[in-house]
């Protein structure tokens, strides 16, 4: 799991196994944060539709972004239209996980141990960091 910023640049960055669901590991990713300051809002698909992880976030003074599920309630709906008009910028963390598969390294784990993966992917966001500064 990753958090970008608005320029698809990594702020954070969590590798876990696939059996617990994706909606369980965001504190794990928050915590990873190489920023000073913790984003004001993330933007997720639908999985991340959680009351509690929404409580969660809101305490830390995070706002959770995401569209609500086809079996949630009306009457416990919490998005509104104008928040989830930030969910059109979604792509720019789509964007981060496609510039990420071009290494293959990173797109088919060949890695025995996890750390070694982690440094793999650690590298990648390094590189496109690199690549940004030297636009400048």
């Amino acid at each position: 799991m990753a958090i970008a910023d608005v320029t698809s640049l990594p702020v954070g960055l969590s590798v876990h196994s696939a059996r617990p669901h994706e909606s369980r590991l965001v504190d794990a990713v928050v915590e990873e944060c190489h920023t000073d300051n913790l984003p004001e809002r993330l933007i997720g698909d639908r999985a991340y539709d959680s009351d509690t992880l929404d409580a969660d976030l809101a305490d830390r003074g995070i706002e959770m972004i995401a569209p609500h599920r086809r079996n949630r309630k009306p009457e416990n709906k919490t998005q509104d239209g104008r928040k989830l008009r930030r969910y059109k910028r979604r792509w720019r963390i789509e964007r981060f996980f496609a510039w990420l598969q071009t290494f293959r390294r990173v797109r088919t784990r060949d890695e025995w141990r996890a750390a070694n993966y982690v440094g793999m992917v650690q590298l990648a966001c390094i590189i496109f960091l690199l690549r940004e500064l030297s636009r400048f």
